[in-house]
C-alpha cells in the first residue's frame, strides 16, 4: 500500500466523518443561534438557558438521523473491508 492509497483512505474517512457529524452539529448550531437571538431580543442574560433545549434537540436529532449515520458508517466500513481484501 502506497502513499496515494493511504491518502485516499484518509480522505474517505474525513468525508465520512463530516457526513456523519454534520446533521448533529447543524442542529446544535441552529438551536444555539436561535436561543441566542431570543436572549438578545428579550435581554435575558442567563448562560445556562441554552443547554437544556440544545441537549433535547441533539438527542432528537440523534434519533432522527441515526439510520442515516449508521448507513454512512456501514458503507465506509464495507469500502475499507473491500480494500483490505484487495490487498492480499
Amino acid at each position: 500500500m502506497g502513499v496515494p492509497e493511504v491518502l485516499d483512505i484518509a480522505q474517505d474517512a474525513i468525508f465520512t466523518l463530516l457526513l456523519v457529524a454534520s446533521p448533529i452539529m447543524g442542529v446544535g448550531l441552529v438551536v444555539g443561534l436561535t436561543i441566542a437571538l431570543v436572549q438578545a431580543l428579550t435581554s435575558i442574560q442567563e448562560m445556562t438557558l441554552v443547554f437544556v433545549p440544545k441537549i433535547f434537540a441533539i438527542f432528537l436529532a440523534l434519533l432522527v438521523f441515526l439510520p442515516y449515520m449508521l448507513q454512512n458508517m456501514t458503507s465506509f466500513m464495507d469500502r475499507i473491508a473491500q480494500r483490505i481484501v484487495s490487498l492480499s
